[in-house]
């Protein structure tokens, strides 16, 4: 069996008649915690659409835990990019999660399934329990992400795919879900793909990058990835990386957005 949970051979990524990106070589094993970066349109969602196999490539290959990739893959957790709650809505956040309980729905109870101690493990795994049985529209911003956290969890997978969770969110309570992923990343022993804007809250707990830029894909470690050298050959054009004294890292000379943004 291999030990690459996603595998990326040759990919070339298409949306809406255009080529996203090209050429696209990779490996994320097993059991680690990667970080998508890019800017804005760059086709970061559109990576994780090819690993859930909403997309095809549109030349090469993409492997997921030792398979093609396949709608409704029960092995994976997916969060996907947050909407607003309304304040008014009835659900609870228990109930909220049991909607995910039919995994491969990917938050769409049709078949009624109740699994009572898997609801409450996904709660208790991010630290929920206080407030599960409020109205989900009602709680913060923090607590509203453990609990999309919760549902991608409840169906036990082996990979979890975030996209954009620390969006909306202030610095405390980006570091605590952060922490918190990568707390019950080990205890699951779960791959992470997590798609962020800012490499910064992630630092401590990554084990590498995968960047998103002009049509390329690039992987590494953070530190071989995040240096000027690097970057500007993925753009082709100059990139400056500074750090400061506390290790935060400042990417200057990118334009952050593109003509095709949500990709």
């Amino acid at each position: 069996m291999s030990d690459d949970a996603v595998s990326f051979r040759g990919a070339t990524a298409r949306y809406g008649g255009r080529a996203v990106w090209t050429d696209a070589s990779f490996d994320i094993p097993a059991g680690s915690f990667t970080a998508v970066l890019g800017p804005n349109g760059s086709g970061k969602t559109t990576l994780l659409r090819l690993v859930l196999g909403l997309l095809s490539p549109a030349s090469g290959s993409v492997q997921v835990l030792g398979q093609a990739p396949r709608r409704g893959d029960s092995r994976i957790g997916y969060v996907p990019q947050r909407s607003v709650f309304d304040p008014d809505v009835s659900i609870r956040g228990r109930d909220f999660v049991h909607l995910g309980l039919d995994g491969h729905r990917w938050g769409v109870d049709i078949v009624g399934r109740t699994d009572h101690g898997a609801i409450d493990r996904a709660v208790e795994a991010v630290g929920a329990g206080g407030y599960a049985t409020k109205r989900i529209g009602r709680l913060s911003g923090g607590e509203q992400q453990r609990l999309l956290l919760a549902q991608a969890l409840v169906g036990d997978p082996r990979l979890l795919l975030m996209d954009e969770p620390l969006s909306y969110l202030d610095v405390r309570n980006q570091g605590a879900i952060v922490q918190l992923i990568a707390d019950v990343a080990g205890r699951r022993r779960l791959t992470v793909l997590l798609i962020a804007h800012d490499v910064n809250p992630l630092l401590r707990h990554i084990d590498n990058v995968v960047y998103v830029a002009a049509g390329r894909v690039a992987m590494g470690r953070p530190q071989d990835i995040i240096t000027s050298e690097r970057l500007s050959e993925i753009y082709g054009a100059p990139v400056e990386v500074m750090r400061d004294s506390r290790g935060r890292v400042f990417v200057a000379g990118l334009e952050e957005e593109i003509a095709h943004p949500h990709v």
